[in-house]
């Protein structure tokens, strides 16, 4: 048996705070290394003869498509499974998929509504387990965007974050971001729209919750951005975007932050409400090479998970 099949206690990455700073620091350098390599064609197959089960209840193109090819190319192979290929969706517990699952393949990737659903998973899988998105988090856009950072501005501590709109998953794992990697984050959301109060409670010596996102701009090093209604949402639309208004990534927005202050949206972006095309498709934007960075950071993540030992089985 290989150290990741083996009965124990794996480590899973089910939040940014299971990483301690020093940690997530050095795997998102791995992520660069991983990217240069890839350019330079380099070959690196530490997971050959590995699998991923790709565990989906909510759809994604760049999820889907940044695991599986990550796992190729690092010599491992990814199943894709939707809610019509598992018993997860004909009512299966939680903990039987699990115990299951996590006998046949060495990793499990879900991307799922609640991430009571994902802890459940991890408590009884005997390989590692990677959160790629429920209603509270998404740990792994994180880890591209930050990564994405690192290359064009180098360390992001001590820095400015803006956040702009929506108090979701996204706005919870940048408050996660903020603890471990020591910058300031601004939430620009509507009321009624806060993140999640743990998460900010924990942030509470970094973060600060706005109404007025021209103030929350001001001087920032970078904003960020999502879109109104995410998926599941579609019947609350318009009056999110009523709720919204005003809170558009614009020219306006942008030249009140700092000089060289950069854009990321994790995507998909509709232009014309929370971002305007000009800003999407300008020259602060960096949401093609933070989409791109989902591969690296992802790579450096499954390299991490399942190259260490597992510990003492239960």
């Amino acid at each position: 048996m290989t150290p990741s099949t083996q009965p124990g206690s794996p480590r899973h990455f089910l939040s940014l705070l299971d990483l301690s700073p020093e940690e997530l620091r050095d795997l998102l350098k791995r992520a660069i290394e991983l990217k240069r390599m890839h350019y330079a064609r380099d070959i690196h197959t530490p997971l050959e003869h590995r699998t991923l089960a790709m565990v989906f209840e909510k759809s994604s193109t760049r999820t889907r498509v940044s695991f599986e090819a990550g796992m190729a190319q690092l010599g491992g192979h990814a199943l894709f499974l939707s809610p019509r290929d598992t018993q997860l969706g004909r009512g299966e517990p939680v903990e039987d998929s699990a115990r299951v699952l996590s006998r046949m393949v060495d990793c499990v990737m879900i991307r799922t509504y609640s991430q009571e659903t994902v802890e459940r998973f991890a408590a009884h899988s005997r390989v590692p387990v990677i959160n790629a998105l429920t209603d509270l988090l998404h740990p792994c856009q994180l880890l591209a965007d930050m990564q994405t950072w690192l290359e064009s501005r180098g360390d992001i501590a001590g820095r400015t974050v803006a956040w702009i709109g929506d108090g979701n998953n996204m706005c919870n794992s940048y408050i996660e971001a903020a603890v471990q990697l020591d910058f300031s984050l601004r939430i620009a959301c509507p009321k009624g729209y806060d993140p999640d109060p743990g998460k900010l409670a924990r942030g509470s010596d970094r973060c600060q919750v706005f109404r007025d996102p021209h103030e929350a701009v001001e001087g920032a090093d970078l904003l960020v951005t999502d879109v109104w209604a995410s998926m599941g949402q579609e019947d609350e639309k318009r009056q999110r975007e009523a709720d919204f208004a005003g809170f558009q990534v614009d020219d306006d927005l942008m030249a009140r932050a700092s000089r060289d202050a950069l854009f990321m949206h994790c995507l998909p972006a509709h232009r014309g409400e929370e971002v305007s095309a000009s800003v999407l498709d300008g020259p602060h934007s960096l949401v093609w090479d933070e989409a791109e960075n989902r591969l690296h950071s992802q790579k450096a993540l499954l390299e991490m998970l399942l190259t260490q030992p597992a510990s003492a089985p239960r």
